[in-house]
């Protein structure tokens, strides 16, 4: 259903197009994002357990891990749980209400994101440039209250560009060409008046969700880069270095994702972009756990204990 931009009038609801128009294709997309999306859940989820159950674990930086992996759970299935729906019944109406939840929450888990990942990096900091005092500088107090503006952060700057998503009134076509309802490929759509969006783009989007996180995230790895070069011998380099490149790999897949898929719009087209968008909605959870558990020697010992006290 197109909509005439003179046609005043609220949709009811959203037509979301997929991941591919053909549909030869529908099948192996859908059993590829299915197998994503569980190893994604399964991954997360023994993080997440053997943070909860090893004492060895009970650290800031696996505290923070665990908050990763409940913001990676979270977003995989807000982005991805109207997919097995599409192809099972062949239904792609959202309706108006979900589609503005579904757009708030995917938003706020992304903010999450970036900023629990910018407290890591401050945690990888106290860790190699004051080891010495990391246990009470990183202290629980610390960490919990660190956590807690990261979630409050992202739940509250996403409220004024929803809010303004919804007072919409027209729109040129109500099909969705994403997979999920994206706030951009909304805003894309309607022929509204997108000033004050716009201001927002800038001011939240770009300066609070983007480059905030961003500076926050690797200015500390400018200090522990000029720490470890300080390191007097390789393999005291090599031990320091190895504590922050799990953090660190996650940290550049994200930025280099989110780069391509909303600051260069104009360099990329819709299949591109639902490619990008995949990658980070899907991709990148299932990678999260595979990358600190596959290059972290803690995570595999406690592994290990789990599995013994199973056995036994």
């Amino acid at each position: 259903m197109d909509l005439n931009p003179s046609n005043q009038t609220m949709v009811a609801y959203f037509i979301i197009k997929g991941i591919s128009d053909v549909p030869e294709q529908q099948l192996p997309i859908f059993l590829l994002v299915l197998l994503i999306y569980l190893v994604t859940l399964g991954g997360n989820m023994t993080i997440l357990l053997l943070v909860c159950l090893d004492h060895h674990l009970h650290t800031p930086m696996y505290f923070f891990l665990a908050n990763l992996s409940i913001i990676d759970m979270s977003s995989s299935t807000i982005s991805l749980h109207k997919l097995p729906f599409i192809f099972t019944s062949g239904n792609y109406a959202i309706s108006f209400n979900s589609c503005l939840t579904q757009m708030y929450l995917f938003a706020s888990l992304m903010g999450h994101e970036l900023f629990i990942l910018s407290a890591m990096s401050y945690d990888r900091y106290v860790a190699v440039c004051n080891p010495l005092r990391y246990h009470s500088v990183m202290n629980r107090g610390i960490c919990v209250l660190l956590a807690s503006c990261c979630w409050m952060l992202g739940f509250l700057l996403i409220i004024p560009p929803v809010v303004v998503v919804s007072g919409f009134t027209c729109y040129m076509t109500n099909h969705i060409d994403h997979f999920f309802c994206d706030i951009m490929s909304i805003v894309r759509m309607t022929c509204s008046d997108t000033s004050i969006m716009e201001i927002l783009n800038l001011t939240e989007g770009l300066i609070l969700f983007d480059i905030l996180p961003f500076i926050l995230t690797f200015i500390p790895y400018g200090f522990i880069i000029s720490a470890i070069l300080k390191i007097p011998t390789t393999t005291g380099r090599r031990k320091a270095f190895y504590t922050c490149s799990s953090h660190l790999t996650v940290v550049i897949i994200i930025y280099i994702t989110l780069t391509c898929q909303y600051i260069l719009p104009v360099m990329v087209n819709s299949t591109d972009k639902k490619f990008f968008s995949l990658f980070n909605t899907a991709a990148i959870p299932m990678l999260n756990p595979l990358i600190y558990s596959l290059k972290n020697k803690d995570v595999k010992s406690a592994l290990r204990r789990l599995s013994m006290k199973n056995r036994i």
